[in-house]
């Protein structure tokens, strides 16, 4: 994944959480990450995707983490697809 960005979530009981973003995409006016846990050696890990709530004006950028049942399956299928040519195999 040395070609990946990493970036640092901070959660609102101020835990630092890391990720590698391993997709990002622009669906209907909203930017998504398709983000892991696993480091480098890690074969295994858990996804998440997240949808920028961040305002325009706003310095760093706020996420949420998906949790609607049919937002995240129809994120899933398009992350999917875009990441058919990847070596990641994903998994609901």
């Amino acid at each position: 994944m040395d070609d990946e960005k990493m970036i640092t979530l901070t959660t609102s009981d101020g835990e630092k959480l890391e990720f590698y973003v391993l997709e990002e995409t622009r669906i209907s006016g909203m930017n998504y990450l398709l983000v892991t846990d696993a480091g480098e050696d890690d074969e295994e890990g858990e996804c998440y995707i997240l949808k920028d709530r961040s305002n325009q004006d706003e310095e760093e950028a706020v996420y949420e983490f998906v949790e609607d049942d049919s937002e995240m399956d129809y994120l899933f299928n398009i992350f999917a697809e875009l990441m058919e040519d990847m070596d990641v195999d994903l998994r609901k």
